[in-house]
């Protein structure tokens, strides 16, 4: 008895996940009493750490694109072999290199990642995933705050402000093309089956998102993190309660 009790912790502890993604994974806000980016310490990964049964990895990486991250991914999970990864990409692939734009507004800019090629490599990503033996988890983006994040790009200097908004057209296309990238990331969770956590879904129910979103308009805050960090775990404990601790992710309560 005492033996197999031995064997079932063991087995517990050989969980092993993985999260994949960029700054807003790795924790990563804009402090403004310093006027820089920091690392937060309780982001939403860190707030996970101790609820889950094994070892959680953050592999996530600042100004990761889906394609830069992929080649880190199939390099990690050789090695690692976790059992699930927790992907979340779309952020700086969407973003465009807005400096070239205040150079010269009128010429063809495309972004990080174009369109096709992202839903093309999430694609592959989740198959790759799948060939292992490993269960790969979607997250939707959290929401930007256009005007703020417009502010940002443009270092609030008229003349960039000018030649940004001849190449947009409108602050709200912003929020619109961020959105058309969230959408892929919905229909490749359907049409492949995975699993999706709506972390958007859980901004925009609040009375005021902005409020959750960094001063350069796309990074969660400190609270936002939170938001997330709740919903991942609501989605853990609805549909995977096995891999929390004590059925609750009581045991481990590091704060």
């Amino acid at each position: 008895m005492h033996q197999n009790e031995n064997h079932s912790a063991a087995a517990e502890l050989e969980y092993k996940y993985m999260v994949s993604g960029d700054s807003i994974s790795k924790g990563v806000v804009y402090d403004e009493s310093r006027s820089k980016y920091v690392i937060l310490e309780d982001n939403y990964v860190s707030l996970l750490q101790g609820k889950l049964k094994g070892a959680l990895r953050n592999t996530a990486r600042f100004g990761n694109t889906l394609l830069k991250g992929f080649g880190n991914l199939k390099r990690d999970v050789l090695k690692e072999k976790p059992d699930m990864v927790l992907i979340e990409y779309g952020g700086n692939d969407c973003d465009f290199h807005w400096e070239e734009i205040v150079d010269n507004p009128e010429a063809e800019h495309n972004p990080k990642t174009d369109f096709p090629a992202f839903e093309s490599m999430l694609r592959d990503m989740i198959d790759f995933l799948r060939t292992q033996g490993i269960m790969p988890i979607l997250m939707s983006l959290p929401p930007l705050n256009a005007d703020s994040y417009f502010k940002w790009v443009s270092r609030n200097n008229p003349a960039s402000e000018a030649n940004i908004m001849k190449f947009l057209g409108s602050v709200t296309k912003i929020y619109w093309w961020q959105e058309r990238y969230n959408s892929t990331i919905i229909r490749v969770a359907e049409s492949t089956k995975t699993k999706i956590i709506d972390v958007r879904g859980a901004f925009l129910q609040q009375p005021d998102y902005t409020e959750f979103i960094c001063r350069d308009g796309i990074h969660p805050n400190r609270a936002g993190h939170r938001i997330i960090y709740d919903k991942v775990l609501e989605f853990i404990s609805s549909s995977e309660p096995h891999l929390l601790l004590d059925g609750k992710g009581q045991a481990l309560q590091s704060r």
